[in-house]
């Protein structure tokens, strides 16, 4: 998080000279004070402080409810190169409307676990962890919710651009929602309540919403008029080049000959990518949590797991503290999942084959989860928890405007087998 929004005061060049004012992108206070009928108090925070508890938004807050800004950027940099392969991978491979927008979404995914809703949740719960952003339904009091969900948008607009032909994937909403029922099948025409389209409360649908066109606006990287929608992709693809993969230029690789270069992270320097997978049903979750993946023994102590030197990266799953609703005779699992290529390249393993890797995770790859106070939270309470790792062929994109070409996910399940929550020889990857 940048410091303008961490910041309790900023200064404002006013009519009458400098100003130190409240900064509004700090923190929310509430007027009145929230009670429990407003914030039940089974939605937590740190140490399981209700939310109700606070006059003010908060951020990792500590025992003390204060937010601890610091301790969340350090979360947040310690993710920070597997969201930033988490993005460029999901975009450059995911075609599909269902797989790459949410995490519920279980058919097509050959191995592909990620998801924009899989980022997504990833910044709310390292902002948040404990605070008002990890609690999913209450997290827009928190004014960082705005600058996290304009981000998200654009990324979706990005997709947009570069595949236009996708479009929504009808699908089972087993959660429900206050005005669709839990089983409903969702499609492009069902009405996104409680947003109106105009005065006689015709509701907007994800086919009126479809484009940013429709509501005046664009990003940097769009610049969707005077082109037709071929130019617009082959564009907005370099685009998504240049911001999330320029190590991978094709011009940088060929002029670059240092061995350095044998260790470099991105998808058109390597010919392998490996991931960790992980899924777990809804049913066995009572409360947010982490999973935080490591090469090697995590430390000691579990308050310092999320910004460990040896982790890999962490997974977040939300709070789920609204799904008593949901059907139970429709089976909701989600999907997540974190890349592992930049450990093992950091950690000094230059070679991406499975001769080396499946040996190396196989020793190395461990996994911890945790809770929200930073307690270390038992595996065996949640019982449905999978992990199991998969790697794929890369090829190397000819020209700045194209992509790398993938293979096939291979399921490597000797890599977790035997491991608490780890998917076994005999057990069923999807």
């Amino acid at each position: 998080m940048p410091p303008e929004v961490n910041a309790p005061t900023i200064y404002i060049n006013g009519p009458t000279g400098i100003l130190n004012a409240i900064n509004p992108l700090y923190n929310y206070t509430f007027h009145p004070q929230p009670s429990d009928t407003d914030f039940p108090p089974s939605v937590g925070s740190s140490g399981g402080t209700p939310a109700s508890s606070y006059h003010s938004t908060v951020r990792y807050p500590n025992a003390a409810g204060q937010s601890q800004p610091d301790r969340a950027n350090m979360q947040l940099q310690a993710n920070g190169e597997a969201l930033h392969t988490l993005t460029y991978q999901l975009i450059t491979q995911q075609s599909q409307y269902g797989p790459f927008s949410n995490m519920g979404f279980s058919d097509e995914r050959g191995g592909h676990y990620n998801s924009i809703e899989n980022m997504h949740n990833g910044i709310h719960m390292l902002v948040g962890n404990g605070g008002h952003m990890s609690n999913i339904p209450y997290s827009s009091f928190d004014p960082i919710f705005w600058l996290h969900h304009a981000n998200v948008d654009r990324l979706f607009a990005l997709w947009q651009a570069i595949y236009p032909n996708a479009t929504v994937t009808p699908q089972v909403n087993a959660v429900g929602t206050f005005t669709v029922d839990p089983g409903t099948t969702e499609d492009i025409n069902t009405q996104l309540s409680p947003f109106h389209s105009d005065d006689s409360g015709r509701l907007w649908t994800s086919a009126t919403a479809w484009s940013t066109r429709t509501f005046g606006y664009t990003y940097p990287e769009i610049v969707d008029w005077d082109v037709d929608s071929s130019q617009l992709t082959s564009n907005v693809k370099a685009r998504l080049n240049s911001l999330y993969d320029p190590s991978g230029s094709t011009t940088q690789r060929v002029r670059s000959t240092s061995a350095s270069n044998n260790l470099q992270l991105s998808p058109n320097s390597v010919n392998a990518q490996w991931f960790a997978n992980i899924r777990v049903q809804v049913s066995s979750m009572t409360s947010p949590f982490f999973v935080h993946l490591f090469l090697g023994d995590p430390p000691a102590d579990a308050g310092t797991w999320s910004f460990a030197p040896n982790l890999v990266g962490s997974h977040s799953v939300v709070d789920t503290s609204l799904l008593s609703t949901a059907n139970p005779d429709i089976p909701t699992t989600l999907f997540g999942q974190v890349p592992l290529n930049h450990a093992i390249l950091v950690a000094g393993n230059p070679d991406l084959t499975p001769g080396n890797v499946v040996p190396l995770l196989t020793s190395q790859l461990k996994w911890r989860l945790q809770n929200t106070d930073d307690s270390p939270l038992d595996i065996g309470r949640v019982s449905s928890l999978k992990v199991h790792v998969v790697g794929q062929a890369v090829k190397a994109r000819a020209t700045d405007d194209e992509f790398p070409e993938y293979g096939q996910m291979q399921v490597y399940k000797e890599i977790t087998a035997g491991k608490a929550g780890g998917l076994g020889v005999d057990d069923d990857p999807d």
